[in-house]
């Protein structure tokens, strides 16, 4: 067979594997999303009103939140695997600075923005114990994780 009649069958299963993973990755995700709202359900104990209006907002501030990170971890990763880190010029260094201290600070204000909307559904009693509760969430999923390994 030459070259010509192999590339396609190549790409196939390059786009096949691909695709895998990404159905792999998104079912992963899936499936920790399903586990921190059972979680947090259970540690705030929301009544069904509270759980009504609590739901939509929480979920819209952590889908913002996970593409925020998602995007930061990316571009981090990006410069700092490359080796771009040692070529860069001082204004350059500045420039990716800012653009942290900008995400960081967009994070923050959403992390506001989140409060505040969540003044309005729940006592402040159970905003705290929702801040407590994604800490212990995050905690239990990397001992899970760690002791998978």
């Amino acid at each position: 067979m030459t070259i010509k009649k192999l590339f396609p069958y190549l790409f196939l299963l390059l786009s096949v594997t691909i695709y895998g993973q990404n159905e792999r990755l998104k079912e992963k995700k899936d499936q920790i999303k399903a586990m921190k709202v059972a979680f947090l359900t259970s540690e705030l104990n929301l009544t069904s009103v509270e759980a009504e209006k609590f739901w939509p907002v929480y979920n819209a501030y952590d889908d913002k939140q996970f593409e925020l990170r998602h995007q930061k971890m990316k571009t981090y990763a990006k410069k700092l695997n490359d080796g771009s880190l040692d070529n860069m010029s001082d204004k350059e260094a500045l420039a990716f600075l800012n653009q942290i201290e900008s995400t960081d600070e967009e994070q923050c204000l959403i992390r506001k923005k989140f409060n505040s909307a969540l003044r309005n559904i729940l006592p402040p009693t159970k905003i705290l114990k929702l801040r407590k509760s994604e800490v212990d969430f995050d905690r239990k999923l990397l001992q899970q994780y760690r002791n998978k390994n």
